[in-house]
């Protein structure tokens, strides 16, 4: 094999460029020879998608280091100084993965560079307070380093606009465009940690703000009183899974009462290699393997757990046998829709304005709840930055309240505090669901079967295929292309009688290489590449009269459709 002359000359260029420090060019030099390694390190620029930048720790183009956040730093500083701010700002936030501190320093001190005012954690904090910073300090912008659940080996840089929210397709191709710009680290604009400081253009924060986040989690409690009764009688077990949430999800259970807290011991503590698990996300079972070992001993009555920037939540509770059963997020999604609008109702105070907000991979369960209580239900693309652009639009124009949003990907968000998905308050919200029902003789595995009886069995699943590589991005489009241009006209022999290619901005939404499938007795599938990892992503939901003829139809669905995705 040997390399392209456009890989070959960026090596090169890394190797030669003098603003680069010699530690990476050892780091370099190291690959002389392996030419795939080299390859993937530099055929792109890692790519700033919406969220930002997403990619393995490393030295390269398509790697994240120093280099490539002080870049995309740059690009948005000229962006925020496009805006016309009077006083522009922004505000830094990062978790517990390798490096972040480091990145987050970076890109303080290159807005400080660009005379941009960088407001900077003194430690991890989870995403959604960085969401809720922007906000409460009027900043124009935000930035948060973070990989989610990522493997270890990864970090991120996401960037928020001036409302909290993360940046929309037309905003972050404007940043883009500013990044493309920058051809030469040496355009790169940076101050010392010490002048930033001492001119005021780097200010560090903490506790004041930690104080006023917490305070807004708690604003969104409905039963506080309830959960004071319960607190001696009611026990949870949590895991942050070697992340932010640590102490934000301990502090706002306690602030709206709960006393009985068990936190796994093992994994309380920040660990950039997240070393007991295989992965730190609370979407799959084996995340939650000491917890629910903690909780048996325990007796608790609900098990959460948090993923590394504690923006996404996953629970696990008691099912009828008295064994823990792992809620998914359309799951635990519903059950926080009817606890809310069944609570507002109640007191009186569901709005007839009111508006539930879920994305298009999300099951229908949550949508068919809220219509029962009179409310509407919107949909929106993929990723919480739309739910977020929604609720600022609702800010605008005042036609619609906004009551609470979700994803199929265990994020939540009840209030209006942030613009994205909080782990913080989706803890506190399913506890005290679940506390709330325990004072009715209920679990919340029965108030889900409950759901079910009354709205019909909605069953999901999701399947995905790493692709990593500049050969896997060929495959993936691949796939995309094939179903697109030979879609299917039924599946076991049931008619489609929808075939959604949103990669058209369909229904006036942005354009996103999205297909998804609808089937004449309204069960649905969609192919979706990941947008922050090497994956194609295939979701799959059904709707049943039982558990168990649901589950066979999805059973059938899914090994269909994945056959002719593997094939």
């Amino acid at each position: 094999m040997s390399l392209s002359s456009f890989v070959q000359n960026q090596y090169e260029l890394w190797l030669n460029d003098d603003a680069i420090d010699q530690a990476t060019k050892e780091e370099l030099t190291a690959i002389q020879g392996n030419y795939k390694e080299i390859e993937d390190r530099f055929y792109r620029d890692l790519e700033f998608g919406t969220g930002g930048l997403r990619g393995v720790i490393g030295a390269g183009t398509n790697r994240l280091n120093v280099y490539t956040v002080g870049r995309a730093t740059q690009g948005l500083a000229q962006y925020v100084l496009s805006s016309g701010a009077a006083e522009p700002s922004a505000v830094i936030a990062y978790d517990s993965r390798h490096q972040s501190p480091e990145f987050a320093l970076e890109t303080a001190l290159v807005l400080a560079g660009n005379g941009i005012k960088a407001y900077v954690f003194e430690s991890l904090r989870p995403t959604p307070e960085l969401s809720f910073a922007v906000r409460h300090l009027k900043a124009t912008a935000g930035v948060v380093i973070t990989a989610s659940h990522n493997p270890p080996e990864y970090n991120g840089y996401k960037v928020y606009g001036r409302d909290g929210g993360q940046l929309v397709p037309d905003q972050a191709e404007k940043v883009i465009a500013e990044i493309q710009q920058i051809t030469s680290f040496a355009a790169v604009k940076k101050l010392g940690r010490q002048e930033a400081e001492s001119k005021g253009h780097l200010q560090w924060i903490g506790e004041e703000l930690d104080e006023a986040f917490i305070q807004a989690v708690a604003s969104v409690s409905q039963n506080p009183s309830l959960v004071q009764q319960m607190s001696s009688d009611f026990r949870i077990v949590y895991t942050p899974l070697h992340g932010a949430g640590n102490l934000s999800v301990r502090s706002a259970l306690a602030a709206i009462g709960f006393e009985q807290v068990y936190v796994v011991p093992e994994q309380e503590l920040p660990d950039a290699n997240f070393s007991t698990v295989k992965s730190p996300n609370p979407e799959e079972r084996d995340a939650f393997h000491l917890a629910i070992e903690a909780a048996k001993s325990y007796q608790a009555d609900i098990v959460i757990g948090t993923d590394p920037d504690c923006d996404r939540m996953g629970a696990v509770v008691k099912d009828a046998g008295g064994e823990y059963f792992v809620l998914t997020g359309n799951q635990s999604g519903a059950i926080m829709v009817d606890y809310l609008l069944s609570s507002y109702k109640e007191k009186g105070k569901l709005p007839a304005s009111g508006v539930v907000i879920k994305t298009i991979v999300t099951s229908e369960m949550g949508a068919v709840i809220a219509k029962h209580y009179g409310v509407e239900t919107l949909d929106t693309l993929t990723g919480f930055k739309y739910i977020g652009e929604k609720m600022t639009q609702f800010d605008a124009s005042g036609d619609h309240q906004f009551l609470f949003g979700y994803e199929e990907s265990y994020g939540y968000l009840a209030g209006t505090y942030a613009r994205d998905k909080d782990a913080v308050v989706a803890s506190t919200l399913i506890c005290e669901a679940a506390a709330y029902y325990k004072s009715k003789g209920k679990t919340l595995y029965e108030v889900l079967q409950e759901l079910y009886e009354r709205h019909g069995y909605f069953l999901e699943s999701l399947e995905s295929r790493t692709m990593k590589g500049k050969e896997g991005v060929e495959k993936i489009r691949s796939i995309m292309d094939d179903w697109r241009g030979n879609p299917p006209t039924d599946i076991n022999g049931v008619g489609v009688v929808k075939s959604e290619d949103f990669s058209t901005g369909l229904y006036g939404l942005p354009q996103e290489n999205v297909l998804k499938f609808t089937l004449q007795d309204d069960s649905w599938f969609c192919l979706r590449p990941s947008g922050t990892e090497p994956k194609i992503k295939v979701y799959f939901a059904v709707r049943g009269t039982s558990s168990e003829g649901a589950s066979a139809v999805l059973s059938a669905l899914v090994q269909t459709v994945m056959a002719r995705v593997d094939a």
